[in-house]
């Protein structure tokens, strides 16, 4: 969906509705090289001009196919969130808006694309950690030969476990023996 600032100014008395199914999987997927699938993004939502400035909120929803961040297993995601943002011309005095806003400032040619303020926005909802089901269920951690993949409970008990003292420092424990007490 692409709009130029002189079609959109035609939405000064009533905003344009929109709800629309975008296939960005090409895009996405060029942009983000881990994604290994995506299904049609669905985009609903209203647009609307005043005072030279276009404000478009809207609800997307899309489903990814990312790989697990533990096992690299295929993962599904479904993605859901609201997008509120403001396009202004070039040379607009932004003082007007709060820092809250999102104000993105339009290029030269006065032509909002608003597909890939869509894959913008998908990018960085994109969680940090995906893990499978079984993953999330506690199955047991991927492992190979002479490697395996813990937890940080897990990590942290065995370095507990092996906490060992050098025989060369030893004898500084006893040096203050108040601040053993702290700890």
């Amino acid at each position: 969906m692409k709009w130029s600032l002189s079609q959109l100014k035609s939405y000064r008395d009533e905003p344009l509705q929109f709800d629309e199914a975008l296939d960005l999987k090409h895009s996405l997927m060029t942009r983000y090289p881990e994604i290994i699938d995506v299904q049609a993004t669905q985009v609903k939502g209203i647009l609307s001009y005043d005072q030279g400035n276009v404000l478009i909120s809207a609800k997307v929803k899309a489903s990814l196919t990312l790989p697990s961040t533990r096992s690299l297993t295929p993962v599904v995601v479904p993605l859901a969130f609201q997008m509120d943002e403001y396009y202004v011309p070039q040379g607009t005095d932004l003082k007007r808006f709060d820092k809250e806003d999102t104000v993105i400032m339009l290029p030269e040619d006065d032509i909002l694309n608003f597909d890939v303020a869509v894959e913008d926005n998908i990018l960085i909802h994109i969680p940090m950690q995906i893990l499978s089901e079984a993953e999330q269920n506690g199955e047991a951690m991927p492992a190979g030969k002479g490697w395996e993949v813990i937890s940080e409970d897990d990590l942290a008990k065995q370095a507990e476990e092996h906490k060992t003292v050098d025989p060369r420092l030893a004898k500084l424990k006893n040096l203050f023996p108040d601040q053993e007490a702290k700890d």
